[in-house]
């Protein structure tokens, strides 16, 4: 067994109990002590996280303690459950390229399409700078702003304060556009619902319900399904292609094959 296996345990309790310090509701830390608290328990969880991703080579790593129901296999490992997941996959991928699509060439108040004029967006982020500023600002008569997390309220304060929006903006709307394309053609499925998860989520924290709860549980349902959500679409032929790290595809095995023997 390696040392960082034996500290595993112990790191973990650790975590847990700084984690339990910080969010029960009688004695939270506040000040310098909340955040040196709240370092030192993303430090537990990292070393954790490490810790656990090198135990997955040690014996038994791999040994299925409870099994999974068999429809939930079915869904997330049978190509043919590829179609129950094909219009959770065309919704999510509208959905995105809508969105990406309407800052990328909005309409005016008179109705006008201004194709690929960003307006707001792409000439300048003024309409993002306008929802980060809305999102740190607490509204007349209410208790609170949206952000209802400290780190992520300093986060866009640091955003706005250095301008951010200019570049940021761009990321935005070719990062919808590009999970809607992604989704929609079923381009490396996983990778995309990932990032549209992680664009709901950002949209979330920020105070933004909307349909961001929904097309975030369904994002997640794509992650789990990755192997297979794709497989009516362009993964029936990029996975096994491409593979992944632990598994290189054709393509990667062919040129491994290939490639000249050195010495």
């Amino acid at each position: 067994m390696s040392t960082l296996r034996r500290w595993a345990l112990p790191i973990g309790v650790i975590a847990v109990l700084l984690l339990v310090y910080l969010v029960n509701p009688w004695s939270q830390p506040e000040g310098d002590l909340r955040s040196a608290v709240t370092v030192l328990f993303w430090i537990a969880f990292i070393v954790l996280l490490v810790a656990l991703f090198h135990d997955r080579r040690e014996a038994g790593a791999t040994e299925v303690e409870i099994e999974a129901p068999a429809f939930a296999r079915y869904l997330l490992a049978n190509s043919r459950a590829g179609l129950f997941w094909l219009p959770i996959r065309l919704f999510l991928g509208f959905e995105w390229l809508e969105a990406g699509w309407h800052k990328l060439s909005p309409t005016d108040a008179e109705g006008v399409t201004h194709y690929f004029a960003g307006t707001g967006w792409l000439d300048g982020g003024a309409s993002l700078a306008g929802y980060w500023t809305r999102a740190v600002t607490v509204p007349e008569g209410a208790r609170s702003a949206p952000i209802s997390f400290e780190w992520y309220k300093d986060f866009i304060n640091y955003m706005l304060a250095n301008n951010a929006e200019t570049w940021f903006a761009w990321l935005i709307v070719f990062g919808e556009l590009a999970v809607g394309i992604g989704l929609i053609f079923g381009i490396l499925t996983g990778i995309a619902a990932f990032f549209g998860a992680f664009m709901n989520m950002s949209f979330l924290l920020a105070g933004s319900a909307s349909s961001n709860p929904v097309m975030f549980a369904l994002a997640v349902g794509l992650i789990l399904a990755w192997r297979v959500a794709g497989y009516y679409g362009a993964d029936r032929w990029l996975l096994p292609m491409l593979g992944t790290p632990w598994q290189p595809g054709a393509l990667f095995r062919r040129k491994a094959e290939t490639a000249p023997a050195s010495g």
